[in-house]
């Protein structure tokens, strides 16, 4: 069972490969604060302990400088080889606490940041599970997948890396900082030396890097975009002869993010150089200065070691400090588009309706895809319980889009369309799927086992409602269903039944399994009305013939619209509605639209011309 769109691309739709759709919006610095702040909250005790650990591990390194100066007057001074000895374990006993307290924390930091990945990943997902499909399928999978995936990486990287890092140069700044006014206030006046060319050059390098890394981020989703629009129709791309377009396609894709990223090492290339002179001049003049205050008697030997080992340990923190901040504005970014899911408005209102029948009505249907693009254009039409109404017309007519108005991807834009008196806008993803559902040529197997696969849809109880209280599918269930679609036999023979794994590269699925193990699933979805987008359209005679056996069991009992672009079966519908250009310009049985000699009588005479083997062109 799929909602993905199909060949017959109404009027005003965008090709796809053309035109990808609209992107998600991002997300504002308020959605970012506050998502930090709840962040924060949750996980307190973890990031209080992170940082107790990172705290006790700097100040412990910040005794090996003083520890080196003492030994280093002391040497020059004469001391015995005993205190030498006993000033080099006490050394060696500070590094390995530091390196310890340091191991620590950044256990507790990589477990923060894996509980950060797997939580956002799959609060995204829900997101998006909540979204209407049209919208879904409006904006592209590359930017859902990027956004899924690679940003994800990167706000992970940004938590699990980048922060503890920050927190960790400045509290080590700081403290080096303090140690070298306690050590030498006269020579610590030299640091102020280097400060105006580091906020300088970092004012000049972040506002230009920050827009840098955004667009980068955007085409790099156009990357995943055109990679997995290619690979997902590499049949037609080869068919139709596209190759050397859909390269060309892909090659300038790649060549944006290229170019972005160039301009952002460029920009570095002038920044971390800036960042080692505002260390290096302070090094310079507190040496020189130094040794002069040395000669004069103002400071001893020990300070000016301490000194030359703070303002060399100065650079790694203020380089890291300044680079992960960096780094934490890619995260900044890659959050910024993950929470900017949350400002796609919600098409549905959900008011909570329940139809109270399954009668179908469309009153004065009208939508379209762009603003002032219509598609639909004034759409009347009465669907009876257990009713078979087939729709055909040539190409382009609107006949899938009408298919998806049913099923509740898409909203009319004005007119009314009801199931059993109840506004289907109106209605709750749950109560609407139970009661309608698509079923179109493209289908997915999910990774994961055959049970995986049948046992998506809920459990519905006594009352019609889902929950956990109705329980799991048993397997007398599930293979009932199986069978019922001809399949039981083929999941037997699996190494471990319903349990055997199915996905690319471990069970071979061909597409009329995949069809069959989708109308197994439909079965037990159980909705009352099925809307049938010519599910058999892509699949050769015998499959076909295969899987239209298996629909004729799940299609007793239930409201059928049927969108049919060949008209071999039409004769069965109860009623035929002939689109032209978005409106229905013929309704009727087929016999009587045969007397009528009108749209369909064309239709009908085209196609048994052709012999019947091609979709009716008029």
């Amino acid at each position: 069972m799929t909602t993905t769109q199909t060949a017959d691309a109404a009027p005003g739709a965008p090709p796809a490969d053309e035109q990808p759709g609209p992107r998600l919006p991002l997300a504002g610095p308020q959605e970012v604060h506050h998502w930090f702040w709840t962040f924060v909250r949750g996980n307190s005790g973890r990031i209080t302990a992170m940082l107790a650990l990172f705290g006790l591990a700097l100040a412990t390194g910040l005794v090996g400088p003083r520890l080196l100066g003492h030994l280093v007057e002391s040497v020059q001074r004469g001391t015995t080889t005993w205190r030498v000895d006993m000033v080099a374990l006490v050394l060696v006993a500070v590094l390995t606490v530091q390196a310890l307290l340091t191991r620590a924390a950044q256990v507790q930091t990589t477990l923060l940041g894996e509980k950060v990945l797997a939580e956002t990943r799959e609060s995204f997902v829900r997101r998006v599970m909540r979204l209407p499909l049209g919208t879904v399928e409006s904006v592209g999978t590359g930017d859902l997948l990027s956004r899924a995936t690679s940003d994800v990486d990167r706000l992970n990287e940004g938590i699990r890396l980048a922060m503890p890092r920050i927190l960790m140069a400045t509290v080590t700044l700081a403290l080096t900082i303090v140690a070298m006014l306690l050590t030498s206030p006269l020579l610590s006046l030299f640091l102020l030396t280097g400060l105006p060319l580091a906020v300088f050059s970092t004012r000049w390098y972040r506002p230009r890097a920050t827009r840098g890394y955004e667009e980068l981020l955007k085409d790099e989703a156009e990357v995943i975009a055109s990679t997995h629009e290619t690979v997902r129709g590499a049949a037609s791309v080869e068919a139709l002869g596209l190759a050397g377009r859909r390269i060309g396609h892909h090659k300038s894709a790649v060549a944006r993010v290229v170019r972005h990223r160039r301009r952002i090492t460029g920009l570095q290339t002038v920044w971390y150089p800036s960042l080692d002179l505002a260390t290096m001049i302070p090094m310079t003049l507190t040496l020189l200065v130094g040794g002069a205050a040395y000669r004069d008697g103002r400071v001893g030997l020990a300070e000016i070691t301490a000194m030359m080992l703070y303002l060399q340990s100065l650079n790694g923190p203020l380089v890291e400090l300044l680079s992960w901040t960096d780094e934490l504005q890619v995260g900044n970014a890659a959050l910024r588009r993950i929470l900017g899911v949350e400002r796609l408005p919600v098409e549905r209102s959900d008011t909570g309706a329940v139809p109270t029948g399954r009668r179908i009505r469309l009153r004065g249907v009208r939508f379209g895809y762009d603003p002032g693009r219509e598609v639909l254009h004034g759409i009347d039409l009465d669907i009876p319980p257990g009713g078979r109404i087939a729709v055909v017309g040539t190409s382009g007519a609107g006949k899938s889009t009408l298919g998806k108005l049913l099923a509740g991807i898409h909203h009319p834009t004005a007119g009314v369309l009801e199931i059993g008196d109840a506004p289907v806008s109106a209605m709750s993803i749950g109560t609407l799927r139970s009661e309608v559902a698509l079923v179109t040529q493209e289908n997915h197997v999910f990774a994961g086992s055959v049970r995986d696969n049948l046992t998506l849809p809920e459990r519905r109880g006594p009352g019609g409602g889902t929950g956990p209280d109705d329980g799991t599918w048993d397997d007398g269930e599930l293979y009932a269903a199986l069978r019922t679609v001809g399949l039981e036999e083929w999941v037997r023979k699996l190494p471990d039944g319903l349990d055997s794994p199915v996905a690319t590269g471990v069970t071979d699925v061909p597409a009329v399994t995949a069809q069959q193990i989708a109308l197994a699933r439909l079965l037990l979805a159980d909705p009352h009305t099925l809307i049938l987008d010519e599910a058999t359209a892509l699949m050769d005679p015998t499959a076909s013939r295969q899987v239209e056996r298996s629909m004729a069991a799940l299609l007793a009992g239930r409201s059928v619209i049927s969108i049919v672009h060949r008209l071999d079966s039409v004769q069965d519908a109860d009623l035929i509605a002939v689109m032209e250009s978005g409106r229905i310009v013929e309704l009727g049985s087929h016999q009587a639209l045969l007397e009528k000699d009108g749209a369909y009588a064309r239709l009908w005479r085209s196609w048994t011309a052709a012999g019947g083997g091609a979709e009716a062109s008029g």
